[in-house]
């Protein structure tokens, strides 16, 4: 089995955060996030990703509550999960995504202070936890 490119998804209303990375390494790189208008994106964006990527699969976010319990994001990140598969045919994976936000911020406050904390910078790093503790979940 060759090693797969992933693609990851960090689900939200006005924001979507995305990440690439490699089964081979398990590390993941942050690509910039795409605008949501009420968690609809721009499918024409995603489809261009998936494009210029290939991913062999694609992993979505899953947003729980701290006792994991559903909530009504969760709903929603479930639906875009399904349409990435229905329009594109991907394999996609939901993946539990507790605390990738607060571990996000955390991590770019460290290297770069308040200012760097743009929504969409922690969008793509919360898409990047996600995927490397999917491959830590999956590969180890």
């Amino acid at each position: 089995m060759s090693p797969q490119t992933l693609l990851s998804f960090d689900f939200g209303t006005k924001s979507i955060g995305v990440a690439i990375g490699q089964q081979l390494t398990g590390t993941a790189r942050p690509l910039a996030a795409l605008k949501a208008n009420d968690g609809v994106p721009d499918w024409n964006k995603i489809e261009a990703l998936l494009k210029e990527w290939q991913p062999d699969r694609v992993v979505v976010g899953l947003p729980l509550n701290m006792d994991g319990t559903e909530q009504p994001l969760t709903a929603r990140a479930r639906k875009f999960s399904n349409r990435l598969h229905g329009r594109f045919g991907v394999q996609v994976d939901l993946h539990d995504e507790r605390l990738s936000t607060v571990e996000a911020r955390a991590e770019i406050f460290e290297r770069g202070g308040f200012r760097a904390l743009s929504k969409g910078r922690v969008d793509s790093l919360s898409a990047v936890i996600i995927l490397e503790s999917w491959f830590e979940n999956n590969y180890t």
